[in-house]
């Protein structure tokens, strides 16, 4: 193992200018960064929250919303198919999970059963229907989602919100953030940097559901008895009033495409927005038909707008307009782009970490790392001198080199628990160089020659090495797994430094030994 092989010596050169390369850049400004040729890495450390600063905020999404407003849509359903097919029907009554519908006609309870089991229960990729439907006191018919079926929405609903989530911030330019799911129905949201959580709160906690809905016209004479019709709802405008609007929805905004700042032909800021092929061709039916009515936009329960139809819009392309400023115009257009939260967030938890904080860790960091080191250097230097610690702690520097490299490259998010593992690497790899020298004074003294004792110094070790650094790197998989924020860093860091410590200790250790032996041709072991 202490030949000089030109193989060694090829990788330990790669890899030594690999780490310059990509560590480089942390030590120069971002102007200098800015004007460095294309084909050079600029890719820095990200700092995470606890050493930049920034905003965290805890959510929870409220599934139990998105399960009222599904048992709601399907009582529409239910209305509206019974309606089609002109089957008498009273009270449709919701259930927790579902509705139940009354057949006044008793000859039609099967034709109803059947018409209800066609159009509503679906199939899912297991195999089974998500609604479940059934009869009750001969007339009485009940539809109920399925436990499955429930806990798939709350699941996609989080999966949902986290995708939203990201495409919001990442809109309003916030860089390496961090979204992490906690437990069934919470999202965590890390921010270094954005020192406004009301900032993110305004952006990512509105549920955006934009929805196009005929206005009840024929309704008002009951609404002014007091009564809503059934079938209708009762919504609030924009400006204070209200507007009575039918249920059904026409158009949704799932089948947005894009939607920007603009302004009408009276020169007030509006949001234009553009749908689908989908969206256009049912936006420009309902227009057609009910040209000379007025048509509502609503956005998260609330009429922005409610303009009458003057003529067939079959474009697909529309305005929102409603007393926004260019800054409001902005804010929604965001929301619409990147898409409707499935249901509401509750903000369970709030605070902000300062940049002077942030700062102060930093401090913390760099001094607890070069106390570490120092005292390794010191410990080295005094246990094998100046020749063997020296070359330990050439080998230390390259290891740290390639664990800043490597974070960089991988753009993984350094915080204070990850300067930790940083720390820790240290002593592991310093650990690894131990074992290796003590290894060669063992043999030495047994009386081998010095080149058979060098050499088995590092073949012997070697088990031991790649013993102690498997099961540290299966630990911090462990961590990185079941954890979450700051022990996925210092898991992270760790686990880099596994890979560079075991590289560092065993092969740049080598070949300078090896560079050494050639050039000296000792007779001892200086360590022995």
């Amino acid at each position: 193992m202490m030949q000089l092989s030109r193989w060694k010596l090829i990788v330990v050169i790669t890899t030594v200018v690999f780490g310059i390369l990509f560590a480089f850049p942390n030590v120069l400004p971002p102007d200098v960064r800015a004007g460095m040729p294309g084909f050079l890495p600029k890719n820095t450390l990200n700092l995470g929250l606890d050493l930049q600063g920034g905003s965290y905020l805890l959510l929870e999404v409220q599934t139990e919303v998105l399960q009222k407003e599904k048992v709601n849509n399907l009582g529409e359903e239910v209305r509206r198919s019974l309606e089609q097919e002109k089957i008498p029907y009273s009270g449709i009554s919701p259930l927790e999970n579902g509705v139940t519908v009354r057949i006044n006609d008793p000859a039609k309870v099967d034709a109803a059963y059947g018409l209800l089991s066609r159009q509503l229960t679906t199939a899912t990729s297991a195999g089974s229907a998500d609604i479940k439907i059934g009869r009750e006191n001969n007339q009485l018919i009940r539809l109920t989602y399925t436990d499955t079926a429930l806990n798939d929405m709350s699941t996609n609903a989080v999966n949902q919100a986290i995708e939203i989530i990201r495409r919001r911030i990442d809109e309003i330019g916030t860089k390496e953030t961090s979204i992490t799911r906690q437990g069934a129905n919470r999202i965590v949201v890390q921010a270094p940097g954005e020192s406004d959580p009301e900032k993110l709160k305004n952006i990512i906690g509105k549920t955006a559901k934009l929805t196009f809905q005929m206005v009840d016209v024929a309704g008002q004479d009951e609404l002014r008895d007091g009564i809503v019709p059934p079938g209708s709802e009762l919504l609030p405008n924009r400006d204070g009033g209200q507007t009575l609007v039918k249920k059904r929805v026409e158009v949704s905004g799932d089948m947005l495409t894009h939607a920007g700042v603009g302004t009408n032909q009276n020169g007030q800021t509006v949001v234009d927005f553009r749908l689908n092929s989908e969206g256009a061709r049912r936006f420009g039916s309902v227009t057609t038909r009910n040209v000379g009515k007025p048509f509502a936009i609503i956005l998260d329960g609330v009429v922005q707008s409610a303009p009458v139809i003057n003529d067939a819009i079959t474009t697909g392309q529309g305005q929102i307009s409603g007393s926004y400023t260019v800054q409001t115009a902005n804010e929604l257009s965001i929301l619409l782009n990147a898409g409707a939260l499935p249901a509401p967030l509750k903000v369970e938890e709030q605070r902000t970490v300062g940049a002077e904080l942030g700062a102060d860790a930093v401090k913390a960091g760099q001094i607890s790392t070069l106390v570490g080191f120092v005292s390794i250097l010191v410990f080295m230097f005094l246990a094998y001198g100046a020749l063997f610690g020296g070359i330990s702690i050439i080998a230390l520097l390259v290891n740290c080199l390639l664990i800043v490299a490597a974070m960089s490259l991988t753009q993984a998010t350094l915080t204070l628990p990850g300067i930790a593992g940083l720390i820790l690497t240290l002593a592991v790899a310093v650990d690894a160089n131990v074992l290796i020298y003590e290894r060669m004074r063992d043999e030495v003294r047994a009386g081998r020659p010095l080149l058979a004792s060098m050499d088995a110094g590092f073949s012997r070790a070697m088990s031991t090495i790649v013993d102690a650094n498997l099961t540290t790197l299966i630990a911090a998989a462990i961590m990185f797994g079941a954890g979450a924020g700051p022990v996925r860093g210092f898991a992270w860091t760790l686990s880099i430094g596994v890979f560079t410590s075991v590289f560092a200790a065993v092969l740049i250790t080598q070949v300078l030994l090896a560079v050494w032996y050639r050039t000296a041709r000792p007779k001892t072991l200086p360590i022995a």
